[in-house]
């Protein structure tokens, strides 16, 4: 829920009103790299998101953001406010002083609209990050541009504290980024194809009259980079590369095909495990939301094996697991972890249980991703279909583990002190 407090995060002083410069910071009220557009995108994208954590994150600097609108909309109609009485302050900017009364309104310095198009939400949370940092860097810009044009004190106080917010932003969504473990180029789930994505084109050729050249650099030069030239002038059009491609197609499906049974046999014994384990880990719960999380998850894991039937049935293979080792390590050590919390202590005995559980959770959620694109990879939609809807089921009792564990943290925490 929100909570309005009559105080400006930042008290704002304008000493001496300046109209026109008031339309210039509606720039940062209603424009694409504003504030009001900050708090939706960064809101709508924490709504959006499962990890708890980082949902966390895009709701605090969402909520922030509003709080940005806030001052910006107050150093704007301040600048503004002469325009509800002076005829030449009026003529600075008449949508503002006849439409909106000497007011801000949701537009931007030149009177367009704000509009929803401005927002980046994809739903994947690692390219929603990057998004943010790029929109915290534009927004930056817009910041100190709009300093280098303000005369007034006051004004360029509230202007620079603005502006360094949104370097801190950029840290957080940073590092949040970072904590993902991911690489910088693995975006989505299908990998790109093996050659051509370092393949560098030099599409742009030859000496310009201005002294441009084909420049070589980092970007095209060194490490896995190929530096190739012009396609279109040597021949070596995109059709050759994907008619290579298809030739290695059936022998690369035959390895990979294999690969994600063996995926699968796997996962069948992982999840029969499991089936086996939850029980034990049920009665060791002492919190009810905890028990209640884990006997859900039980019954999912339940569909999850019957979904790993159906897909060998669609691989036209046989459904018969294989040994699983390193679900029965993690189960081992968890319940080894579980009895050295002892009886006594219910609470460190519930986050050791939760620890436990979220290893599990995270052996599978890398199993069934990688289980998935493999299936992407050779087309078979339909058992992708059904390890994404085993997929997300996992990454979501993860989360409902973590959302277990922080009133017993808390709790935890309390009986230190």
């Amino acid at each position: 829920m929100y909570h309005h407090i009559k105080k400006l995060m930042y008290t704002v002083r304008v000493d001496d009103p300046d109209p026109k410069f008031g339309r210039m910071l509606l720039e940062q009220f209603g424009g694409a790299n504003g504030e009001l557009a900050a708090a939706m995108q960064y809101t709508v994208q924490g709504l959006n998101c499962e990890d708890a954590a980082r949902k966390d994150l895009l709701m605090d600097i969402g909520t922030e953001e509003i709080s940005h609108l806030e001052i910006i909309g107050t150093l704007a109609r301040m600048h503004l406010k002469p325009t509800k009485f002076s005829r030449e302050a009026a003529e600075s900017d008449p949508l503002v002083a006849i439409c909106g009364g000497g007011g801000v309104n949701l537009f931007n310095s030149q009177g367009n609209p704000w509009t929803a198009d401005y927002l980046k939400i994809t739903g994947e949370l690692d390219v929603d990050l990057r998004s943010n940092i790029a929109a915290e860097a534009r927004a930056k810009i817009v910041y100190e541009r709009l300093i280098h044009f303000c005369n007034d004190a006051g004004t360029k106080d509230a202007l620079q504290f603005l502006m360094t917010r949104e370097i801190t932003h950029m840290k957080a969504f940073a590092a949040a980024l970072d904590s993902l473990g991911k690489s910088r180029f693995s975006i989505g789930q299908i990998p790109p194809t093996p050659g051509l994505v370092d393949e560098y084109f030099n599409d742009s050729t030859g000496q310009g009259e201005h002294g441009e050249i084909d420049a070589r650099g980092p970007w095209n030069q060194g490490g896995d980079w190929k530096y190739k030239e012009s396609p279109v002038l040597h021949g070596d059009g995109h059709s050759r590369r994907i008619n290579r491609t298809e030739q290695t197609a059936p022998a690369e499906s035959g390895v990979l095909r294999q690969l994600l049974i063996q995926q699968l046999q796997d996962m069948l014994d992982a999840e029969r495990q499991i089936v086996k384990a939850l029980p034990k880990l049920i009665k060791a719960a002492d919190s009810p939301k905890l028990k209640s999380t884990l006997e859900k998850h039980l019954e999912e894991t339940k569909e999850q094996e019957e979904r790993l039937k159906t897909a060998f049935a669609k691989l036209d293979a046989a459904a018969k697991s294989s040994s699983c080792k390193g679900m029965s390590a993690l189960l081992d050590e968890g319940e080894a972890m579980i009895g050295r919390a002892g009886s006594k202590d219910p609470v460190g005995r519930d986050l050791a249980l939760i620890t436990a559980a979220q290893k599990v959770e995270h052996y599978e959620i890398s199993a069934y991703g990688t289980a998935r694109t493999m299936a992407q990879q050779i087309g078979q939609s339909d058992v992708a279909q059904l390890l994404s809807k085993s997929l997300a089921e996992e990454e979501n009792a993860d989360s409902l583990l973590t959302e277990c564990a922080r009133p017993l943290i808390t709790e935890a925490r309390l009986v230190e002190v």
